[in-house]
């Protein structure tokens, strides 16, 4: 959400989210607001319609209405109309919005559950194993399986080892991307997830694992750095050599010995 138009828009839905999310099953609220989304990414005359700034929004939150209307629940409604009521800077933003609540609304049924941290180091752990394995990467991604193969497929890997929230999202990932890559996708996931917890979620390359005192104190090290709480996904890459390398959103620390080798050899180039 980049425009400050967006923004605000983003603020006004996100005061009145709890409200709706405290009337609805969490769960079902996240499959509607995927439902919706898809609707609009296929459908981009009616996508422009709501996303239109120079249309009332009453109007625009009667289109919704009359489309959704016994379709969905009473809350997937509301919510959707909260969000074509506010100025977007551009459309895509407008469906950006209704994919966050809907990962929100997923992580929420996760949080009920008492399986939020779950959910996030699922996300996390399935990224990991695609980027690990090349053919199943271009099962998933590539354009060979239509979309209800490649669901076969999540399917028979996860189901009955993973929540249903986890499950969800891995599958809307996997059946529309939505112009990202799988890793993107997960990892665009993941963070609103972490969200949940206003938490920041760290990346930590390592050579070794790390032990769970280690862990604390990295988590605690960052969070006092960062003024919140930071969740640790740990990756175990023997190129580091030692030490470790930590991204953290846009910043990296690179503590590995690597890391400093490779700034020797450009000091020496």
């Amino acid at each position: 959400m980049a425009g400050a138009v967006s923004r605000a828009a983003l603020a006004a839905v996100e005061e009145r989210f709890p409200a709706i999310l405290g009337t609805a099953d969490a769960s079902a609220l996240g499959a509607e607001l995927f439902e919706v989304l898809r609707l609009l990414d296929r459908e981009h005359g009616l996508r422009r319609t709501l996303s239109d700034p120079s249309a009332p929004a009453e109007a625009k939150a009667g289109i919704v209405g009359a489309l959704l209307d016994g379709k969905v629940g009473d809350a997937t409604v509301t919510l959707v109309q909260e969000v074509v009521r506010r100025r977007w800077s551009t459309s895509g933003e407008l469906t950006d919005a209704i994919e966050l609540y809907a990962v929100a609304a997923e992580a929420a049924a996760a949080e009920q559950a008492g399986q939020l941290d779950q959910l996030e180091e699922d996300l996390f752990r399935f990224g990991r194993i695609i980027e690990g394995d090349p053919e199943l990467r271009n099962a998933l991604a590539g354009e060979r399986l239509p979309a209800e193969r490649k669901a076969e497929l999540v399917r028979s890997l996860l189901e009955g080892k993973v929540g249903g929230p986890t499950l969800a999202l891995v599958l809307e990932v996997v059946t529309h991307p939505r112009g990202r890559s799988l890793e993107r996708g997960l990892d665009a996931y993941g963070k609103i997830v972490a969200a949940r917890r206003n938490r920041l979620v760290a990346l930590v390359r390592s050579a070794v694992a790390l032990t769970g005192e280690q862990q604390n104190r990295l988590a605690a090290a960052l969070g006092a750095s960062y003024g919140r709480e930071v969740h640790l996904n740990i990756e175990i890459d023997p190129a580091v050599l030692g030490g470790i390398a930590v991204q953290l959103g846009d910043e990296a620390i690179d503590g590995t010995i690597a890391g400093r080798l490779d700034g020797v050899r450009r000091r020496i180039a």
